[in-house]
């Protein structure tokens, strides 16, 4: 795993090093290890799929002659719905 600092200036992060705290000290301005982010809770890994799959079938909408039209104008809004419905985030809508 490598152990990553970023440069802070003016609260904003303008460079980053991998290194380890002895090179860090050396060095002049102000260096802050890096954390990891936190992992996503599974109501943010659903809206990201969500989120993905809407934008996945964005083409079938200006498609008036597609055969499949209404099935994927009827997912998208179970999509859309899905995050306020009971079976968030536990069962994905299907199309």
């Amino acid at each position: 795993m490598e152990i990553v600092y970023d440069k802070i200036e003016n609260n904003v992060v303008v460079d980053s090093i991998v290194a380890d705290a002895n090179f860090i000290a050396t060095l002049e301005g102000t260096w802050q290890l890096r954390t990891a982010p936190a992992p996503l809770t599974a109501d943010e890994t659903a809206r990201f799929w969500r989120n993905e799959e809407l934008k996945a079938t964005d083409w079938i909408v200006p498609l008036t002659d597609h055969p499949e039209r209404a099935n994927y104008l009827t997912y998208r809004a179970n999509l859309r719905d899905w995050p306020s419905t009971d079976d968030f985030p536990n069962t994905k809508p299907t199309l």
